[in-house]
């Protein structure tokens, strides 16, 4: 994992539609999105247990939370909108990935703007709140979303699915309520089946796949005491995890660990990151081009085509799901649409051989090839700063 600083994160997602949905877990990766867009720096302990709050880091609740009813109900709604001239983020938070609920956020997107990027997960909820055969629902559940969204969704646009992270063996806090509290031991178990379901059907789908629940086997110390949520540090790996992704997604190469600690040195000398080995050696280390009208998008300058320089857009974009406030992003959020491509996914849960360490010792198993969690296949790449992209209502 590369570390990844505001300003590339406000590079790689200049004019682009981000769509985080999920859970409470969703919700820290929302909001930590959004922060990082803002300044360098850690959610607190507060931030990370608020939901439904009317304004996170100068966000808007559009729907729900604190504008409806507070609850730890299947029913519980929210919807939050973070907003600028160049960047656009929503959070909804669902407790079934394939409701009625899940059917009006997904027309939403029909009518209105398309999402650039979707980030989603929906799996504690499904498997425990509904029924205690839940398997064969869930898999039909997933079926019927992954179904839907591929059609409803342009062929540009990037679909992540986040694997869920790992359970504690006791799970406390306003999650288990009493009517499931049977099912506290166990339900760490039930979260990796539902987690191959879920991954397994994405990969079908063309979509790309973020195993979360790998990725942090061994950093169970970011865990919180319930058993459940996660603390700052983590979401802020989650972030750089998705960055690097979508980067990789879009072929654009993220600076080194050692450009980023000249640009960001007080940052990184008070924490420590965790590194992998990268799945391709850096092609370029030097400065990055200034020639376009805005700030550049992180990518080098040879990566760039020699076509004509982006301009800034005249036109708006519109949105009509959530009434004439959020109607238009201003003259400079504009859009950018380029031909439709074919999608092969990420996998990283390919049944490989496992390697157990020295002398065959009880370690936990490691996958070849899975290092950087998400496992690139021969995909078309997506490239969309090489060209000027024509507009789409």
């Amino acid at each position: 994992m590369r570390p990844v600083s505001q300003r590339i994160q406000n590079q790689l997602l200049h004019n682009k539609f981000v769509v985080v949905i999920g859970d409470s877990i969703q919700r820290s990766v929302y909001k930590d999105l959004v922060l990082m867009l803002r300044r360098d720096a850690y959610l607190s302990l507060s931030q990370l247990k608020s939901k439904g709050e009317f304004s996170f880091e100068e966000d808007c609740l559009v729907e729900g939370g604190r504008l409806a009813e507070m609850n730890n109900g299947t029913a519980y709604k929210e919807v939050r909108q973070y907003r600028t001239d160049h960047h656009l983020i929503r959070f909804y938070f669902v407790t079934r990935v394939f409701s009625r609920y899940m059917e009006s956020i997904l027309a939403d997107f029909e009518r209105g703007l398309k999402p650039d990027v979707v980030i989603v997960n929906s799996c504690v909820w499904d498997v425990s709140r509904y029924s205690r055969e839940w398997a064969a629902e869930y898999r039909e559940n997933l079926n019927k979303f992954f179904s839907r969204l591929k059609a409803m969704l342009p062929a540009e646009s990037l679909v992540l699915w986040n694997m869920t992270m790992p359970l504690g063996k006791k799970i406390v806090g306003g999650f288990l309520v009493p009517e499931i509290q049977h099912m506290g031991p166990t339900l760490r178990f039930d979260v990796i089946e539902a987690n191959y379901f879920g991954a397994t059907l994405a990969n079908q789908y063309g979509f790309d796949v973020l195993d979360l629940h790998f990725q942090f086997r061994f950093s169970l110390q970011h865990r919180m005491k319930d058993g459940v949520h996660w603390n700052a540090v983590a979401h802020r790996q989650i972030t750089c995890l998705l960055l690097e992704h979508v980067a990789q997604a879009w072929g654009v190469e993220l600076p080194n660990l050692d450009q980023l600690k000249a640009d960001h040195p007080q940052l990184h000398e008070n924490h420590t990151w965790k590194t992998a080995t990268a799945s391709a050696p850096a092609r370029y280390q030097g400065q990055y081009s200034n020639e376009r009208a805005f700030n550049p998008p992180a990518m080098p300058a040879i990566h760039y085509n020699n076509g004509p320089a982006w301009t800034q857009g005249q036109m708006m974009r519109q949105f009509d799901g959530f009434g004439s406030q959020f109607n238009s992003y201003g003259a400079q959020f504009c859009n950018d649409s380029i031909p439709p491509h074919l999608t092969a996914g990420y996998q990283s849960f390919e049944r490989e051989p496992f390697y157990r360490g020295i002398n065959n010792s009880a370690a936990a198993p490691y996958w070849q090839m899975n290092n950087l969690v998400m496992r690139p296949r021969n995909r078309r790449q997506y490239r969309p700063y090489t060209r000027e992209r024509p507009y789409r209502y």
